[in-house]
């Protein structure tokens, strides 16, 4: 199936709804999948590396997984840390649509599943976790990732995972070179978790809250 269908508002390929059971180190959920979503039959192994090894928000507010698909990062933050709205975001209507019918399941009452367009312009996400949709294009995702982290809160952060032959290094280094000061966190099987965080405010430093680029 053409990875197509993921970036569309309404995929034409027929539904075809499926369990998938996410199983993680602190807890197990019990979700459903369907045609025209990315990584429909199991947990994307990407997805599987941010959701283990990203560290905990580094400070408390609100938080958003963009490119939600069916919703398992948005679903693990918000079992996570249920007293906190989780903002799962996707241009995919069946998607989006998959996210609340999975939150309901699960008793997840903090979960908020939106087009872009419907998301508060007044909002600020203190942790953004996201899987970012690499094959959109190089111009697209710079486009998607410049919208969505200036929006971060002035502590907040961005846990990407990337992997390494589908550019992060060289994604980092625009991130850095765009003004947000961007760390590797680490690396596992090929994949990169990178921290960006906001761009310095007036009065700080260049290279105040900036990382390394090793």
């Amino acid at each position: 199936m053409s990875g197509s269908h993921y970036f569309t508002g309404a995929p034409e390929v027929a539904s075809e709804r499926r369990p998938i059971t996410v199983t993680l180190p602190d807890l197990t959920l019990e979700l459903s999948t369907d045609a025209g979503v990315f990584s429909r039959n199991r947990l994307d192994p990407g997805t599987r590396i941010l959701l283990e090894h990203a560290p905990p928000p580094r400070v408390r507010g609100p938080i958003l997984d963009v490119g939600c698909g069916y919703g398992p990062i948005a679903l693990t933050w918000a079992s996570r840390r249920k007293r906190l709205p989780v903002w799962a975001v996707d241009v995919n209507s069946r998607a989006l649509d998959l996210v609340r019918d999975n939150a309901g399941s699960l008793g997840l009452g903090n979960v908020h599943a939106a087009l872009p367009e419907e998301v508060p312009a007044e909002l600020r996400f203190a942790a953004i976790y996201s899987n970012p949709p690499i094959r959109i294009g190089k111009a697209a995702l710079r486009r998607l990732l410049e919208q969505w982290l200036g929006r971060l809160t002035p502590d907040g952060s961005a846990f990407l995972v990337v992997q390494k032959h589908l550019g992060s290094d060289s994604l980092q280094k625009w991130l850095n070179e765009q003004g947000w000061p961007t760390t590797r966190l680490t690396s596992v099987n090929g994949f990169r978790i990178l921290e960006a965080r906001p761009r310095p405010t007036a009065g700080e430093g260049p290279e105040s809250g900036r990382g390394t680029t090793s």
